[in-house]
This record gives structure tokens, sequence and C-alpha cells, in this order.
């Protein structure tokens, strides 16, 4: 049987990951997996049923409980792939700014990093595939071929995630996301279960000022001292 190929990308709240993963992915022909739409959709169902975000054990429960797919895109209005809690589609709810303020919340629970971390070890086993997040070099995938750790200054992250908050018309305040991504940072890092920190085999790339093709260009480059190159 053929042994399948990951990649893995980690990085900080809007250090590029996605936008990366999904043009590497497209480049290599892989699947592509951001695994913080997963406790994105613990968040939101949270929120949705009334458990309280500070309730551990409420929300270990919900995360065992629900069922989270995530599928190939069916429509053309941007999303990379469906998310589906209990066959509901709610991809674009689970990006609004109320879910943003308390994922990191969410993902610092040890229970429900557990229940995710396996989800997403299973389908890792299956095909070969880009997954990202912020413990996937480290915890999910630590044989992974590949480790990747995208890094950016709080200014362009911030910068970032404002225009894709105003394409979205979700009424974006600029100092409201560099607080928000402070308090994530904060969070992210400091956990004591997962915390955000590079792998110690991982490759550092710094994307401040660098587009994603030429992001993901420096990435085909360690590839190909790997010997995997990406498709043209």
């Amino acid at each position: 049987m053929k042994k399948v190929m990951k990649i893995a990308i980690d990085g900080p709240a809007a250090s590029g990951k996605s936008s990366v993963g999904i043009q590497l992915a497209k480049k290599l022909n892989f699947a592509f997996l951001d695994t913080g739409v997963m406790y994105r959709a613990v968040t939101y169902a949270a929120i949705k049923e009334g458990v309280g975000i500070d309730d551990e054990e409420g929300v270990s429960e919900l995360a065992s409980r629900i069922k989270i797919e995530i599928n190939k895109p069916t429509h053309d209005d941007g999303r990379v792939n469906d998310v589906l809690i209990d066959g509901e589609d709610l991809t674009w709810k689970i990006r609004t700014p109320e879910v943003n303020d308390n994922v990191s919340r969410v993902s610092k629970y040890p229970e429900v990093r557990k229940i995710l971390t396996e989800k997403q070890r299973d389908i890792a086993k299956h095909t070969d595939i880009i997954m990202v997040g912020r413990d996937i070099g480290t915890i999910v995938l630590p044989d992974a071929h590949l480790k990747i750790f995208l890094k950016a200054s709080l200014e362009e992250r911030a910068r970032r995630r404002y225009e894709e908050e105003a394409e979205r018309n979700n009424g974006a305040d600029f100092e409201s996301i560099i607080e928000n991504l402070k308090k994530r940072d904060q969070i992210d890092s400091q956990r004591e279960i997962a915390p955000l920190v590079p792998a110690e085999d991982a490759v550092i790339v710094n994307t401040d000022g660098k587009s994603v093709d030429e992001v993901v260009d420096e990435i085909c480059h360690y590839l190909t001292m790997k010997k995997k190159s990406c498709r043209e």
C-alpha cells in the first residue's frame, strides 16, 4: 500500500496558513485540512446551544457529541470546504466575530484537543494531505514529511484579517482585530496542552511582505530538497 505523505503547516492566527496551504495542496494535488475549523465548529455549537465557554466539562462533552464533517465545497462562494455540524452547513457561521473571540479559549481544553486530534490523525491516514493549525508538527502529525512554521508581524496579520472581515461585511475594526490577535497569541502560546511553538525540526518561514505564491515557492524549494517536487 502506498505510504501517504503529510505536510504540516503551523503558525499564529492570520499568518497565512490557510492561503498557503490551499495553494500548495493544489500544486501537489493533495487534500487540504485547516484543523482550526474543527475548533471553530465546537465553539459555534457551544454558543448556539448556550453552553458557557468557560464550562470546560460542558464544552468537552459537546465536542464528543456533535458530528463535524469537512467535505469538498459545494458552493462557489470562496469557501475551501463545506463545514457541517450534525448535517447543517455552517461554513461561514463559524467565522463570525463572536467565534473569533472565543475559539482560543475552547481550543485550550485538553479533552477537546484530544477528541479533535484523533479525528485529524484519522483523516491523515488515508490521503496525501496538507494540514494546517497550531500543533500539527508537534502533536497531531509528528511524523510529517515536512513541517513548516509560518511567522508574520502582528501588524501584518491584523491587516490581513481586517481585509478578510471587510470582504465579508463583518464590520471589521482594525484596533479590535489587533487586540483579538494579541489575546489569541497569548492563549495559544501559553496553554499547557499543545502550545503554539515550532516543532524542533520545522522550517521557519516569515511571510511578511510576501505573496502567497512567493511563500508557496519557498516551501516547494524545501520539498525539492526532500526529493518531492511541486507540479507546475
